[in-house]
């Protein structure tokens, strides 16, 4: 039997007068304790295993209503992907494919500038001012390089070559962006004036769905 277990009532309430602030240390232990039923001086010590429970369920609730949010937030970013595929795949061109795709973004999506760079030439697209046909191997995409050979895309705020190439003269508008692949096909980005709105270490799963949702819809009219 170790020296701990030898300790009788009287040593372990002395130990406690000489350690006041054990329960600061080890809050859970005031939850545990068994008080007598009459006022007194333990009247401060229930007191506070109330204080401790309160604390734990206020906490509780609010890991709740946020695990509420995010599957809420999910769900609907669910239903916005099937309508954004059954949109893509109703189009009849490869030029209206990439126009519902940017109108969808910015609509549905409520991105404040999308940019949506091709990599091949489509037919009766023309560039505009949230498009730009730029071919694989163009100087341009060099600061993109790396994220071309993957396939996770970023979020946050872009480093200034990949700002500049995306956003142009508007780049000055953009304080976060998305920006993903369309595999063999574009670079999609959409830019928010909020520097919140896209962060680093935020999923990313939605954005790839969409990126393959699109590269589908293309690869129809490619030859």
């Amino acid at each position: 039997m170790s020296d701990t277990e030898k300790l009788g009532a009287h040593e372990v309430a002395a130990w406690l007068r000489r350690h006041p602030t054990v329960l600061q240390q080890f809050p859970d232990l005031a939850t545990s304790l068994v008080l007598p039923r009459e006022a007194g001086p333990a009247a401060s010590l229930a007191s506070y295993q109330l204080d401790v429970l309160r604390e734990k369920n206020r906490e509780l609730t609010r890991r709740l209503n946020e695990l509420f949010a995010n599957a809420q937030e999910n769900e609907r970013l669910s239903v916005r992907i099937h309508q954004l595929t059954l949109l893509l795949m109703r189009q009849d061109s490869a030029a209206d494919t990439v126009r519902a795709m940017a109108a969808s973004l910015a609509e549905d999506f409520n991105g404040d500038l999308v940019r949506v760079v091709l990599l091949r030439e489509v037919p009766d697209v023309e560039a505009a001012g949230w498009l730009q046909v730029i071919p694989a191997g163009d100087a341009r995409l060099v600061p993109f390089a790396d994220f071309l050979a993957g396939d996770e895309p970023l979020c946050g705020r872009l480093q200034p070559a990949k700002h500049d190439v995306l956003y142009g003269a508007q780049a000055g508008e953009v304080q976060s962006s998305a920006l993903f692949t369309v595999p063999g096909f574009a670079l999609v980005a959409v830019g928010s004036g909020d520097p919140n709105r896209f962060y680093p270490g935020m999923g990313t799963l939605f954005l790839r769905m969409m990126g393959e949702a699109f590269a589908a819809a293309l690869s129809r009219y490619a030859h």
